[in-house]
């Protein structure tokens, strides 16, 4: 039995059914992050002053892979006229483009997780508190990179350092450390909050480029026995790769600028 409006448009929406379930999908996709944005800027407001942490995140690199995904947002496009074009070379090229483009914005986003675990808060018996990214740990010392920080300004969550403060080598006897948090998920409510609504994008951006990578190599025999509906199915597979880039382009400035 052949499924109805896959190509031809619905006379009630005026849309083939696949764009309808895109938009329908990409709706509920809003209310997801829209309760995820609205309850980080809840959370931000109702911080205590000086609280909140600020210069946690490279900047440079949010910066890259957000120059990274519009890249992908506009290759996307790309891919789509041309095969609107019948120019199915200039397709995979432009679509193996993104792939890439996804796999540099992972591997970036790997790097900064990766950071975070390694970057430690250290209270200390006598109130001091180091912070910094760990270098060297056993049974009788931990040796980070790092500085001092005022009790006062970590209450909550460590600030980034302050400009006339220098990084250096700290070795701390392990019989003088009162407690000792790397900077994961569990570290601080601003942490949670980051590794949920950029752990949830990446896993958008997989699922995007997984779908993205099928149509481009194994699906691509559609294009000899059915193009409009192959062509379709870049489209849609379009409309959610921008939807992707949208909620990083709120993503950043939220949590790495403000």
């Amino acid at each position: 039995m052949d499924i109805p409006y896959v190509v031809e448009p619905r006379q009630d929406t005026g849309l083939f059914n696949a764009k309808v379930g895109i938009w329908l999908f990409l709706a509920s996709e809003v209310m997801l992050f829209g309760a995820l944005f609205s309850s980080y800027i809840l959370l931000r407001v109702g911080a205590e002053p000086g609280t909140w942490p600020h210069g946690l995140l490279s900047v440079p690199l949010g910066t890259i892979n957000t120059l990274v995904l519009i890249c992908s947002s506009i290759t996307v496009v790309m891919a789509w006229a041309s095969l609107k074009l019948k120019d199915f070379s200039s397709f995979k090229k432009y679509q193996a483009i993104t792939l890439l483009c996804a796999l540099t914005f992972l591997v970036i986003k790997s790097f900064e997780y990766n950071d975070k675990f390694h970057h430690y808060q250290i209270d200390l018996n006598n109130g001091q508190i180091v912070d910094g990214h760990l270098k060297e740990r056993n049974k009788d010392f931990v040796v980070v990179h790092g500085h001092y920080v005022q009790p006062k300004a970590a209450e909550g969550a460590v600030t980034a350092k302050a400009e006339h403060e220098e990084e250096s080598e700290i070795k701390v006897a392990t019989s003088d450390i009162k407690y000792m948090e790397n900077y994961g998920p569990w570290h601080s409510t601003y942490t949670a909050i980051y590794f949920t609504l950029t752990g949830l994008h990446a896993l958008h951006v997989i699922g995007g480029a997984l779908v993205i990578a099928f149509i481009w190599g194994p699906g691509a025999g559609m294009w000899k026995t059915d193009p409009e509906r192959y062509t379709n199915r870049i489209e849609i597979s379009g409309l959610f790769w921008h939807f992707v880039d949208l909620v990083w382009i709120f993503l950043f400035p939220v949590l790495y600028l403000l």
